[in-house]
């Protein structure tokens, strides 16, 4: 049982977003979530989190204008669940968590979950709670379908909710341009208009079934002792390679496929939106070819970032509380 002493601090942890490779919804879950098949992958870009003790109620702070510092945080949510795993009565306290943020909200990128994962570290940490791979995992599936990855990273397949989570080999290095446009789309309308889709109610395109898409690996899920199980073999078509939700939101913002098409006409070697949106990703095999299209798109009124995917061991060593 943790001391309700905070120790260990100051103390830091970096929370890396993602990008999903593919994204294939199956159909809509009794529980209200959506059966989906997703390829996620890490990205070197990242928000910082630090802690650091005080005397009073638990506190988030965060200088960007968007991000909550209320209960309607996922970090406040994940402080929550690791003092109660801590034996500890009460509210969580003596501890301000400062959130930097890099990774844009509503993006897809999945930033909140992200900041939750690297809580439910840094915190676990800061509190002397010993919590099981298990117990952190369950944690983790509470607080969202996305935040179970984001305490292992790498490339991983996410099935059901996206939650259960089989490691694929890592995704060879590669840089990536991301392009963010002035507007963020949220998971529940991404998914909203997908019902009403496949109700035959929006029409829409899938930009990612063009031609000239090509696979991008054909890997092998290998059994791994970091907490992922089982084993499988998968092959990513061309036809896998899609994001199913990019139709029913380019048909709401159709600056969604513009941006794809253009990541593509600069040479990235795949490109499609990550998650539910709104930002757009492309796979380039230089820095400088991913610098070449963000400054192109950037001169279009986008934002845009330059990063590179991050492998499962250099993501354990990114995430580490230090």
């Amino acid at each position: 049982m943790a001391s309700k002493r905070s120790a260990d601090v100051p103390l830091s942890t970096r929370a890396c977003a993602k990008i999903n490779l593919t994204l294939r919804l199956t159909g809509r879950r009794p529980d209200g979530y959506h059966d989906v098949r997703t390829v996620l992958q890490s990205l070197a870009l990242h928000d910082t989190l630090r802690f650091r003790a005080t005397r009073g109620p638990f506190q988030i702070e965060c200088e960007h204008p968007g991000c909550p510092t209320d209960r309607t945080n996922l970090v406040w949510r994940a402080a929550e669940l690791v003092w109660r795993a801590a034996g500890c009565r009460g509210l969580p306290r003596d501890i301000v968590v400062r959130i930097e943020k890099r990774i844009p909200l509503q993006a897809g990128l999945g930033g909140g979950s992200s900041d939750a994962a690297a809580a439910i570290r840094g915190l676990s940490r800061v509190w002397h709670v010993d919590l099981s791979r298990d117990r952190q995992q369950a944690i983790a599936a509470t607080l969202g379908a996305d935040v179970p990855f984001f305490l292992e990273g790498g490339t991983a397949l996410g099935v059901e909710r996206g939650d259960l989570l089989f490691p694929l080999l890592d995704l060879p290095a590669t840089w990536v341009a991301l392009v963010i446009p002035p507007f963020g789309v949220s998971s529940k309308d991404a998914y909203g208009w997908w019902d009403s889709m496949k109700r035959g109610r929006t029409p829409f395109s899938r930009v990612a079934s063009e031609k000239g898409v090509r696979p991008l690996f054909d890997a092998t899920l290998r059994r791994s002792d970091s907490g992922f199980t089982g084993s499988l073999a998968l092959s990513l078509s061309k036809g896998e390679l899609q994001n199913d939700l990019e139709g029913p939101v380019s048909a709401h913002h159709p600056e969604i496929t513009q941006m794809v098409r253009a990541l593509r006409r600069q040479g990235a070697t795949y490109a499609a939106m990550s998650g539910s949106g709104s930002a757009v990703f492309g796979l380039f095999e230089s820095n400088a070819g991913a610098d070449r299209a963000a400054r192109l798109s950037a001169s279009r009124g986008c934002r845009a970032l330059v990063t590179r995917t991050v492998s499962r061991a250099d993501y354990r060593r990114m995430s580490a509380p230090r």
